[in-house]
């Protein structure tokens, strides 16, 4: 039977963490025609929840709070309060709606994040979970029955919820850098979420890592496969020497940006899909064009790449790190680890 309401945190504005406001009494979404109902078992958090929070999208705002709710969606479209967040779900389906055979009751899926217009043949923008619609901080939701896809595995919810936005954006920028057994790639922010998840990913592909992190957390790091941990504080010029890696796999920018192009050898590929350093960064044209480097902005995966990963995922390829649980009730103290960068990969929220 499927209950009128649900425990959910949902975010009434932005700013602080007093925006978020958990409620026991929030109407279970119905699944409508080609949907889903999904029992969260976990739902893991992301730069992007905390930055939807502040409004941090805003190009208004720069780096800071403060947003002006006109471009504070991550596409720079208005966000709609209240919007339950979330992008990482791992559960079971409770129900199916129209279109959707029954036999998937009971299914173990993950969700992908990315939601590809089906209804006009493709030619609307992909939208994304937890942050253009309702998403994985409750103890149900609901999404199209081809982004919730069927995983077999004997790990926990907690660690599963830890793979789908984190490990999707790593493995994206892999791809978008063509990166192969021939690489050296720099990680930047190897100790979060995709940082950690790009080590292990671009180690799958046989590459040799170099990563970049906290000095508190280079072991941590050289666990998941980096074959050297520089200090996120180091002058990665003098350690590295110029001309020195392939690929660059940045969630980091800010300061550090410039450094980054100069290790890159002549015919280099930088990828980039955050920007927790700064969003604005010193770009010398000279090096970019006279070193022949490709940049890459990446954002919305290729179709395939979602059930590619939970691919890695049952066959053991690749492992989650999880370092704290909190109940969902707890979301605001949640944040505050996350925002104390003192955690190695995930922390990850179960409903109460």
């Amino acid at each position: 039977m499927i209950p009128r309401t649900m425990k959910a945190v949902l975010l009434t504005g932005h700013g602080g963490t007093e925006c978020l406001a958990y409620r026991e009494d929030v109407p279970v979404p119905l699944p409508g025609a080609g949907e889903v109902l999904i029992r969260v078992g976990a739902a893991a958090l992301n730069n992007t929840d905390l930055n939807l929070r502040i409004g941090w999208y805003s190009k208004s705002a720069g780096d800071s709070a403060g947003a002006s709710a006109a471009d504070a969606g991550w596409t720079g479209a208005p966000l709609e309060f209240p919007r339950i967040q979330g992008a990482d779900a791992c559960g079971r389906i409770l129900a199916t709606g129209a279109g959707v055979s029954t036999d998937r009751i009971g299914e173990r899926v993950l969700v992908n994040p990315v939601l590809h217009d089906t209804s006009t043949g493709g030619t609307r923008a992909p939208r994304y979970f937890g942050s253009d619609c309702d998403g994985a901080f409750a103890e149900f939701t609901r999404v199209a029955a081809a982004n919730a896809v069927p995983v077999t595995s004997e790990l926990s919810d907690v660690e599963l919820a830890s793979f789908p936005c984190a490990y999707l954006a790593a493995e994206n920028m892999l791809a978008r850098a063509a990166v192969g057994v021939a690489d050296t790639v720099l990680v930047t922010g190897a100790s979060g979420g995709v940082g950690s998840a790009a080590v292990q990913l671009a180690r799958r592909r046989g590459a040799t890592v170099f990563a970049v992190a906290g000095g508190s957390k280079a072991a941590a790091v050289a666990a998941l496969g980096a074959a050297r941990v520089i200090d996120r504080d180091a002058d990665l010029v003098a350690v590295l020497g110029r001309d020195s890696v392939s690929v660059v796999i940045d969630v980091v920018g800010g300061r550090h940006f410039g450094s980054l192009l100069e290790v890159l050898r002549p015919q280099g590929r930088y990828a980039v899909a955050g920007a927790i350093g700064g969003a604005e960064v010193a770009l010398d044209l000279r090096t970019l064009y006279l070193k022949d480097l490709s940049l890459a902005g990446c954002t919305i995966p290729a179709r395939g790449l979602f059930e590619a990963l939970i691919g890695h995922i049952e066959r053991g390829e690749i492992r989650p790190v999880v370092s704290a649980t909190f109940a969902l009730r707890a979301m605001a103290a949640a944040q505050e680890e996350f925002l104390s960068k003192a955690h190695v990969g995930k922390i990850v929220l179960v409903p109460d």
